[in-house]
């Protein structure tokens, strides 16, 4: 069978996934912070960090504010770049060079594994074999995160997979889809129509649940902006507040509907 792995232009940018880091502080802090048993010994992995480490250590820094003492591996297919790393590598902070097979040793079982922008150019069929394959290094009740963001971070939407505990749990549960926008370009739904997940990209049509969701949203913004909330974060909050009013499972959290964020958690079994 092909490799999963794909080398990727490596290009990012500093604050790229500053979002993602600030949604996984607030509403994965017990994830994050714990240190029970095999936890004591349970790294943050960023998987395919790019030409620079930059956002590896931006979360590194962001998540230490609530574990000190967290280990994090940054991994990078290509060679060259893990070499260049090392240059930023420390006590806590290790940089492999490595794929979607982690190089993790037996006695570094993962908390966190984020897995984006690197996805956007696979065939979309082999998404859940790479989940799979991204989770069984997880803790049961871990969590992988797989999604794409614009260059800027201004654009993000992502998955929040948890593996499951018990019988089957290396298989990991689709929890949730995350999006985000900083409102630098605006705002419209459809905005994150090109930033979808790889898997979710061409499924925006009808019979499914993601055009069904998409076509929710924009019938909210559409309202909101008729009843005069124009403003991008004014128009955002209010339809997100009337998408929660149309399909299940969106949070209304006031923090995230503040900050530009969308958390669905489809209900009876939905799946995206």
């Amino acid at each position: 069978m092909p490799s999963l792995d794909t080398k990727t232009r490596g290009r990012t940018s500093r604050g790229r996934l500053r979002a993602l880091d600030a949604f996984l502080c607030r509403f994965e802090r017990p994830l994050l912070e714990r240190r029970d048993g095999p936890w004591a010994h349970a790294v943050f992995v960023d998987v395919g960090f790019g030409e620079h480490p930059w956002t590896t250590l931006e979360s590194a820094q962001a998540f230490r504010a609530l574990n000190p003492e967290l280990a994090v591996v940054g991994v990078e297919l290509d060679a060259e770049r893990a070499r260049a790393a090392q240059a930023d590598a420390d006590a806590r902070t290790s940089f492999r060079e490595g794929g979607f097979a982690l190089p993790l040793r037996p006695d570094e079982p993962a908390r966190l594994v984020r897995a984006m922008n690197l996805l956007r150019q696979g065939p979309p069929e082999r998404v859940p074999e790479v989940h799979r394959t991204l989770a069984r290094y997880l803790l049961p009740s871990g969590l992988l995160v797989e999604g794409s963001a614009d260059a800027t971070g201004a654009v993000m939407a992502a998955h929040l997979l948890r593996r499951g505990v018990g019988e089957g749990a290396e298989l990991p549960l689709r929890e949730a889809l995350l999006f985000h926008t900083d409102f630098s370009l605006g705002f419209a739904p459809m905005l994150f129509r090109d930033w979808l997940p790889r898997d979710l990209r061409r499924r925006v049509r009808p019979g499914e649940p993601i055009h069904d969701f998409f076509s929710a949203w924009s019938a909210a913004w559409q309202q909101a902006r008729t009843l005069g909330h124009t403003h991008p974060p004014d128009a955002f909050r209010e339809a997100a507040l009337g998408l929660s009013a149309r399909m299940e499972g969106v949070a209304t959290d006031p923090w995230l509907l503040s900050q530009g964020y969308v958390v669905w958690r489809p209900k009876g079994g939905v799946c995206f």
